[in-house]
């Protein structure tokens, strides 16, 4: 296996897909079985790095069964029309709320472009669009056949974005977290909270985290980054984490309107739980690169501000 691929074991291999150029930050995964299924695509930039992983791990144009995004943002979903003309045999599958923008992504991107400014080509490209006979919407469940009796169990897992789903693997017992518990930080075994405008919403995120637990996987296989085992005390922490940043901000705006003040707070905290990835400039770069507190930040002022308006100062 080359620095890109990684075999998990049970027919399971994580894909680095290098978003950015950035190793360890986003990954994809492969369930090879008789009915091959790719797990998130990464960026459109990505797609060759992820076609190449494919192809080493022997899935040909005409092999791959199943292309899954979790959801829709371009760090999962990117390359998702570039990866499915490559492998033409492919469905689709998507939660039904995100089907649409990958029919017609151009407001996507603008929405993107409008975000990430400059950065958007570096860091991720321009999202294809995908046939709409080749998708498969998943409402509130659905079932992905990965042959021979094994498959996923897709479940609308809403908070991060309300596009998202998880999966469960009938035979390994792996679950796809995508973005619904956070970011995984393997430099500090630390779990960040990714709470992003506008979809971020607490209360389904923590129903969302109750179903995972409910769901008794053997392993969680982040989308940021990689394989967690210690199941329990994981999302137990991301939690606890995302408590204490809404926590953060909720103080933060009952003194001034501006989040500056919020930002500085729970980077200091972030700072104390990840010292050591905060003192390497260049992997503090990729991981705001990914979720920028000033992001999160936002996306929590922006819930609280739709839940609790009186609570927010004047300054």
């Amino acid at each position: 296996m080359t620095q890109t691929v990684e075999d998990l074991g049970n027919d399971v291999f994580h894909i680095d897909t290098r978003m950015g150029g950035y190793e360890g930050i986003t990954s994809g995964y492969l369930i090879r079985g008789s009915r091959p299924c790719l797990i998130e695509t990464g960026t459109a930039k990505s797609a060759g790095v992820v076609i190449a992983a494919l192809a080493e791990l022997g899935i040909g144009p005409a092999d791959l069964a199943t292309i899954v995004v979790t959801h829709i943002h371009l760090d999962h979903a990117g390359g998702v029309g570039d990866i499915a003309e490559a492998f033409p045999s492919a469905q689709v599958v998507v939660q039904e709320k995100g089907a649409r923008h990958l029919v017609d992504p151009s407001r996507l991107v603008a929405s993107a472009h409008r975000v990430f400014g400059d950065d958007m080509d570096r860091l991720f490209g321009d999202l294809r669009p995908v046939a709409a006979e080749r998708l498969v919407s998943i409402a509130e469940a659905g079932v992905i056949d990965l042959g021979s009796g094994r498959r996923l169990d897709a479940f609308h897992n809403p908070g991060h974005a309300s596009h998202h789903v998880g999966l469960l693997d009938s035979e390994s017992g792996d679950l796809y977290t995508g973005d619904a518990a956070g970011v995984y930080i393997p430099e500090t075994a630390e779990v960040r909270p990714s709470t992003p405008p506008p979809d971020f919403d607490l209360d389904l995120t923590l129903s969302s985290l109750a179903r995972m637990t409910d769901a008794g996987p053997e392993r969680l296989l982040f989308s940021h980054f990689g394989p967690v085992t210690d199941v329990t005390d994981t999302l137990d922490r991301s939690r606890e984490e995302l408590l204490i940043w809404v926590d953060m901000v909720r103080t933060a705006r009952q003194t001034t309107p501006d989040l500056d003040h919020a930002i500085a707070m729970v980077r200091e905290r972030d700072r104390a739980l990840n010292a050591g990835f905060h003192a390497d400039p260049e992997r503090q770069e990729k991981f705001e690169a990914l979720s920028s507190l000033g992001a999160n930040v936002t996306g929590i002022a922006r819930w609280l501000d739709q839940q609790e308006p009186s609570a927010r100062a004047d300054g």
